[in-house]
């Protein structure tokens, strides 16, 4: 979370940690010196700029570097971070009372563009804010423009959006007449009577979710998809603000939020009432939060260990940096809520909990070792561990199990039937079935009797034993389903409306017309996206850059799981969980074109160039395509234009 210069070594150092980024001492000033860049878009790809950022230690003289350590430069290894340790531990942020802000952006001045001082002094002062909430405005404005359109229900709309209008009526989800979607696209409008409990797949967090804007709107399009839309739209202004913290640059920050506006994939699942896009903004919140509780936690450490703005650059102490408590982080805590709700939205969101939860204790373990712990993973483990074990595992588990109080607890009849789908199953059985233990891989395990368990959690264990199944069985044969390996090319997207007989006076007189929405993500920039992940890998393993590895970290959780589950049918949109790390990735590679802050003037006119092209040309590759996103009637002709690939099709 700050701009911490992650750096490595020469064979017989300290090298960084290569999560943390961190080394054990403090090693000698670089011969690169520091910089003051402007609040609002300085950005250093190495971690060092920040806005106001203190000198160097003055009255040093920098080691020479061997032959060894100038090879390894050309790699994109650094010299150590001679910062004062506070800055070390808790850089600046780019805006803020008292914080420098430079000058006024040289690019404007080339341009002929003059900033008066005290506007340009505002701009860096609420940047941080004014700049995120209007890429945010930009972004809704574009997701809740027509979103009842199509007036349909599409793709796996037929389960989620009655699914979650049974849950907020009954408590549980239920079986339908054949009827129903033709009933409620009606006018008038009419919702049949549900003829029983139904079996489901997933958890019910999401479908809570969705209903809420069912119970305010009513079971239309427009009711089941405003609730994504919503969290779609705030999912922008999190990607926003987490970069602008983590990579120390509002400017780059927004950029990062731009791209996810113009993605083509995060636009049509924030228009559609699927359940992945949830998933998505629980696990992104989690993210944010341990994010800013990153910040918090070592900010508190540097107090502890007496690195404070009067005294900023004492000597690392093991003592104290040891036996220091970084509080109850309320932040890490809500952070578990989040990830429950995640997992209780889909179960997918359990490898976010759990490289999430690693991640947070290993930044825990960098600060400790920044600040002088001679062991600082076990202090983390010892002293931060436990707690965050509570914080993320034991709080997500609680929140989890609360998202099933519907199902644990209504007694409403359906169709004959009184409460949900196996929820009496336990009720005249004395422990579990072996059928249970089998089903979720534990049949080697001694069966017990379990008769001192509630039977209604007896019968939750053994309906989640037959999701479990459902969901790693799962083989039929689908026309759009796609291999993991194909996701970041966008090899094959998902069609999720593509309606017959439109009239040619539709589509001006032309001999055939289309419509259609495809979850695909914006083309140029999921390619761009690939080259953005090999450059984090690349900023992680030889720069030991921690927002690098953080990155990394969300787009595994959210990709890697997917390849143990290949003979499964599985779809490309699924992807939207990790694309908000893409948009991070390829802010950090875009925010490396740019330039540093400190580089000549030619050198950020240039880079400002280069990376507003690809930005440019990324927002107008989704205008081009954006018909085929929102449903727009076309003629065949333009809709084939962009069928630039045959497995589009």
């Amino acid at each position: 979370m700050s701009g911490d210069r992650a750096t490595s070594a020469a064979p017989g150092d300290d090298g960084a940690d290569l999560l943390t980024g961190e080394r054990d001492h403090p090693a000698e000033p670089s011969s690169n010196p520091g910089a003051d860049g402007p609040g609002a878009g300085g950005f250093d790809p190495d971690g060092l700029e920040a806005a106001g950022a203190s000198p160097f230690r003055r009255g040093t003289r920098p080691r020479p570097a061997s032959a060894w350590q100038q090879r390894l430069a050309r790699l994109g290894y650094r010299a150590p971070d001679t910062r004062p340790l506070r800055e070390r531990l808790v850089p600046p942020m780019p805006d803020g009372k008292g914080i420098s802000t430079g000058e006024p952006s040289p690019v404007l001045e080339r341009f002929g563009i003059h900033v008066p001082a005290g506007l340009w002094f505002w701009l860096c002062r609420w940047s941080g804010w004014l700049g995120p909430l209007a890429v945010t405005l930009f972004g809704a404005i574009l997701v809740f423009t027509h979103l009842g359109t199509p007036h349909d229900i599409i793709f796996d709309e037929t389960y989620y959006a009655k699914d979650s209008w049974a849950i907020w009526h009954y408590g549980f989800e239920v079986n339908w007449p054949d009827t129903t979607n033709a009933a409620i696209l009606a006018n008038p409008h009419h919702i049949p009577a549900p003829t029983g409990p139904a079996f489901i797949a997933h958890p019910p967090a999401g479908k809570w979710v969705i209903g809420l804007g069912e119970m305010v709107f009513g079971l239309t399009p427009f009711g089941w998809r405003f609730m994504v839309a919503l969290l779609g739209s705030l999912a922008v202004l999190m990607v926003c603000r987490i970069g602008r913290r983590m990579f120390r640059s509002t400017l780059i920050g927004c950029v990062a939020g731009l791209l996810m506006c113009v993605d083509g994939l995060h636009f049509v699942m924030s228009r559609t009432g699927l359940l992945d896009l949830v998933v998505m903004f629980w696990a992104l919140a989690a993210f944010g939060l341990l994010v800013l509780d990153r910040d918090r936690a070592r900010a508190r450490l540097a107090d502890a260990i007496g690195a404070t703005v009067d005294n900023p650059d004492p000597a690392p102490d093991h003592e104290l940096a040891s036996r220091a408590w970084l509080g109850w982080r309320p932040l890490r805590l809500l952070a578990g809520i989040c990830l429950g709700i995640c997992c209780a939205t889909k179960w997918n969101g359990l490898d976010f909990l759990a490289v999430f939860g690693l991640l947070t204790v290993f930044w825990d373990a960098g600060a400790r070792k920044t600040a002088g712990a001679r062991h600082p993973y076990l202090t983390a483990v010892l002293k931060d561990g436990i707690w965050a074990v509570f914080c993320i595992v034991v709080v997500g588990f609680l929140t989890y199990l609360a998202s099933w109080s519907g199902w644990l607890f209504s007694n409403a009849t359906v169709g004959g039937t009184t409460g949900a789908y196996d929820r009496h199953w336990a009720d005249n059985r004395a422990g579990l079935s072996p059928d249970s233990w089998t089903t979720v891989g534990l049949h080697h395990l001694p069966q017990v009797s379990m008769t001192w368990v509630p039977a209604r959690l007896r019968s939750l264990w053994h309906y989640h034993a037959e999701i479990w199944h459902f969901n790693t069985t799962l083989t039929s044969p689908h026309i759009y389903q796609s291999n993991p390996w194909s996701w970041l090319v966008t090899a094959r997207p998902v069609s999720f409306y593509y309606p017959g007989g439109l009239k040619p006076s539709q589509c001006g007189g032309a001999a055939q017309c289309s419509s259609e929405v495809l979850a695909l993500g914006t083309p140029l920039l999921w390619w761009a996206a690939c080259f953005a992940v090999l450059y984090a890998l690349y900023r992680w393993i030889f720069a030991r850059d921690w927002r690098a590895a953080a990155i990394c970290c969300g787009i595994a959780a959210g990709y890697v799981p997917w390849f143990q589950w290949q003979q499964r049918t599985i779809f490309y949109f699924y992807s939207i969980d990790f694309e908000p790390y893409l948009c991070l990735a390829l802010a950090l590679m875009i925010g490396s074109i740019l330039g540093k802050a400190t580089a000549s003037r030619d050198r950020r006119l240039f880079g400002a160039i280069g990376a507003g092209v690809l930005v440019v040309a990324i927002m107008a590759t989704f205008l081009y395509f954006l018909p085929i996103y929102d449903a727009q009637i076309t003629t065949y002709q333009q809709w084939n234009d962009r069928m630039w690939w045959s497995t589009w099709i």
